[in-house]
């Protein structure tokens, strides 16, 4: 079993030159205020359909507490973890975290699937009563465990998922989801600006004074260049950073200051190299490497001017957007153009992805042009950044209200 207290979360509260990553030793996510743990011996039991079906052990072994009892199902996917991390310390209620691990069978269709958990594999944290009333969850192939959670106890969870499902709708109580992945609308689907997590104020605070010192001798403004890179949707070649190169030197010409870049492990080594090629205007260069402590990524974003961002992930923008500062956002064209259907065959996809059916290609460009319509990047001044979070929580808060 694993608590928040215990297991480091990569990037849980980390930007994308770390969030955007696989790992990060430089913190886990929550704060020890509000975790319990709640690992004993006789809790214990083999993840898998193996626990009871009713809230009996509930009742004979769950000691009553003030607030809702919380579990958030780590995944793979950095982005996600430090999503459902960033949510669960919102809202400030005790959590722990379970870490699962997949088999093969995690690749069959969650409809077909359903509220089962034996696609976890011998690796994951092991689940036991007692149950939470709380599950924050991301992904498709978290969907089912947690609906499994559900039926265990009782249906008494209510189940928060982030991202996308790909599973019937209706059995969550509240889907928190971006425009890119193209989740239908629906009372229980609450569709977000930008994704939740971004980087601690403290964080960037201790960040700027460690890095501040270094980076004095530059020339202000200060452009930071925070750069992503490969992914499911673009291919950053080194022609496309050395075009990011090019824009971002005449930018701080142009401004008479300097460059601020950050490269992240998507991005690929050719890339990295076009990039720096392309600069010479005053620069702290940056290129992302594993386990690194010396990471100046927060103290970019606590002390920049303004940013350039690549347009490949929703981390990006959003961490740069939060600091109230100028974003402007680099883009090239995708890998492949997301197809919007109309007439009977829109009616046809939206049913389609709302069972768990289909999952749509991610639309970038939907999340770019609502970035754009609220203010957030190609503006100056920018707007304020949404208060999504502050709105997730009492939508949650909403579901314990009885």
């Amino acid at each position: 079993m694993t608590t928040a207290g215990k297991a480091p979360v990569g990037g849980a509260q980390f930007g994308a030159g770390l969030n955007d990553s696989a790992s990060s030793e430089q913190g886990a996510g929550g704060s020890d205020g509000v975790h319990i743990d709640t690992e004993s011996p006789e809790q214990v039991l083999p993840a898998g359909d193996a626990a009871p079906d009713t809230d009996a052990r509930d009742a004979a072994t769950n000691t009553p507490q003030a607030l809702p009892r919380v579990w958030v199902l780590l995944g793979e996917g950095a982005g996600g973890n430090a999503q459902m991390i960033a949510l669960a310390d919102a809202l400030g209620w005790p959590y722990e975290t379970r870490q699962l691990s997949w088999n093969a069978l995690n690749h069959l269709p969650n409809p077909v699937l359903g509220a089962h958990a034996f696609t976890l594999d011998r690796q994951a944290d092991q689940l036991a009563p007692p149950w939470p009333d709380l599950v924050i969850a991301a992904s498709r192939r978290s969907a089912p465990i947690a609906r499994w959670i559900k039926k265990r106890s009782g249906g008494r969870t209510r189940l928060v998922h982030l991202l996308h499902a790909q599973m019937p709708l209706h059995h969550f109580d509240l889907v928190v989801t971006l425009d890119q992945f193209r989740v239908p609308e629906a009372p229980n689907v609450q569709r977000n600006v930008l994704p939740l997590n971004v980087i601690a104020e403290d964080q960037q605070a201790t960040a700027a004074a460690r890095f501040g010192q270094r980076l004095a001798g530059l020339p202000r403004p200060w452009i930071a260049v925070m750069v992503g890179g490969d992914s499911s949707s673009y291919t950053f070649d080194a022609e496309t950073a050395a075009r990011l190169g090019a824009q971002a030197n005449a930018a701080a010409h142009a401004a008479g200051g300097s460059l601020l870049v950050s490269t992240s492990p998507r991005t690929p080594q050719a890339a990295a190299e076009a990039l720096a090629a392309a600069i010479d205007a005053p620069a702290d260069i940056y290129r992302w490497r594993p386990h690194d402590l010396d990471n100046p990524y927060a103290a970019y974003l606590a002390l920049a001017d303004r940013f350039i961002v690549t347009a490949d992930s929703a981390s990006l923008p959003a961490e740069a957007a939060a600091t109230g500062r100028p974003v402007t956002l680099f883009e090239w064209a995708p890998d492949k153009n997301v197809r919007r259907p109309s007439g009977l065959l829109a009616a046809l996809h939206r049913r389609l992805v709302y069972a768990g059916w289909l999952k749509p290609r991610r639309d970038f460009s939907a999340f770019h042009e609502r970035l754009r319509a609220t203010g957030l990047v190609d503006a100056d001044p920018p707007a304020r950044p949404p208060a999504d979070m502050a709105t997730t929580v009492a939508r949650i808060r909403a579901l314990f209200a009885d």
